[in-house]
């Protein structure tokens, strides 16, 4: 099956520093690929450059087998693709509502559309639906998503993405900081949005919620991508003799 991402050969660097060093990476529609690696690995450059956020000095990127240039988000978005940083990307001061449509507002049909009018009852039906079929927790649309819990935060960020997506998202460290219960909600929509046919990217220090929800791992180590798992073919031991370097071979 072709890849409906994937990566050849990037490298990065920050003047003297080499965030990544011909790093690979694929991802196949409807699956949950873990990118994991030690602080420094290249995780989050990589995913920046895959997201279109920021540019590759070499190497290039092929969506559904073909070379492409992601150099805004906005290409990346084209293609079908979200990003769930860790900062969220939320607007606090906004609704769950205002934020899911935020660039993407409806307008009211005909005259008053024209004059900038949005039709607030077609958003709000939108992201009802969004939230109810992902099984996300926010119940309160109208208030000011700065007063919500950090896991109805994700779950609407998580949510957006998924809306909007048709082929990826990039989810880095969507769990840090949150209760148990709330993780648990975040693990869930992870796997309702890869069972919709959308391949994730699931960035993680934890090892045990990688090997909860991934099909695959592959594992970063000094910008080069140093191994590659089936979930059901490992274990957190070999993971972690894969990110430290104790593992030297490349396992498929």
């Amino acid at each position: 099956m072709t890849p409906v991402l994937q990566a050849r050969g990037i490298s990065r660097s920050y003047g003297q520093v080499q965030a990544l060093a011909g790093a690979d990476f694929d991802v196949e529609a409807g699956e949950v690929v873990a990118l994991i690696g030690d602080n420094g690995a290249g995780k989050s450059t990589l995913v920046r450059i895959l997201s279109g956020a920021e540019s590759a000095d070499t190497g290039e990127v092929l969506f559904e087998g073909n070379p492409v240039q992601l150099a805004t988000p906005s290409d990346a978005r084209r293609l079908g693709m979200e990003t769930v940083f860790q900062d969220l990307a939320l607007a606090p001061h906004l609704s769950p509502v205002q934020n899911m449509y935020l660039g993407r507002e409806v307008r009211r049909p005909g005259p008053l559309g024209w004059f900038g009018f949005m039709d607030t009852r077609a958003m709000r039906a939108g992201s009802r639906e969004a939230f109810d079929r992902l099984g996300a927790p926010v119940r309160n649309l109208t208030g000011p998503i700065g007063s919500m819990s950090g896991g109805q935060r994700q779950a609407v960020a998580v949510a957006r993405a998924a809306a909007w997506a048709k082929k990826v998202i990039f989810l880095d460290e969507p769990t840090a900081a949150l209760g148990v219960a709330q993780t648990q909600n975040v693990l869930n929509l992870v796997r309702r949005v890869s069972a919709e046919g959308i391949g994730v990217v699931f960035i993680s220090h934890s090892m045990p919620h990688v090997m909860e929800v991934a099909d695959r791992i592959q594992v970063l180590r000094r910008g080069r991508r140093v191994a590659t798992f089936r979930q059901q073919d490992t274990s957190m031991e070999q993971l972690v003799a894969a990110m430290t370097g104790a593992l030297q071979w490349e396992a498929h």
